[in-house]
């Protein structure tokens, strides 16, 4: 059996008839883009080969990347702050009268002080004993702000 790494140097050495036979040997149902340069070509097969030995994007990425693409395709623009999503295992750390809180983000929601919650307001509100933003309190960005702005 060729390696993928193989394989993809062999793109290299294909005519342009060899390359779109190939394309339509690894993506059957979709068709070849018209005006698609050779070199594009080259790298669109090199991603298909490799997603296909070593796995492709997760599918929450994949849902990401097509919300972006009917954004852009609808309004023109692109809103990219949903995109700063915390991984699951996270951790945040925050410092509130000399104690340190530490709560772990999971793939649905949060962790603190071994209970699960929906989101970060109700664990700032248990911290603080006040109603307050949790994304805020914990320092993450506010949409609007960039991500290396100091937060007021």
């Amino acid at each position: 059996m060729v390696s993928v790494a193989d394989q993809i140097a062999g793109l290299a050495h294909m005519s342009p008839a060899q390359l779109r036979s190939e394309w339509r040997r690894l993506h059957r149902s979709q068709p070849l883009p018209e005006g698609m340069s050779t070199d594009l070509m080259m790298r669109t097969i090199a991603w298909r080969l490799q997603e296909k030995a070593f796995g492709g994007l997760p599918p929450a990425r994949v849902r990401e990347l097509a919300r972006l693409a009917k954004q852009l395709e609808t309004t023109g623009e692109l809103d990219l702050e949903r995109q700063r999503q915390l991984k699951p295992g996270t951790r945040l750390v925050r410092q509130w009268h000399g104690k340190p809180y530490v709560v772990t983000v999971l793939e649905q929601g949060y962790e603190y002080d071994e209970r699960h919650y929906a989101s970060l307001t109700p664990i700032a509100r248990q911290i603080t004993g006040a109603a307050c933003s949790g994304p805020r309190f914990f320092g993450l960005p506010t949409k609007g702000k960039a991500a290396d702005e100091p937060q007021t």
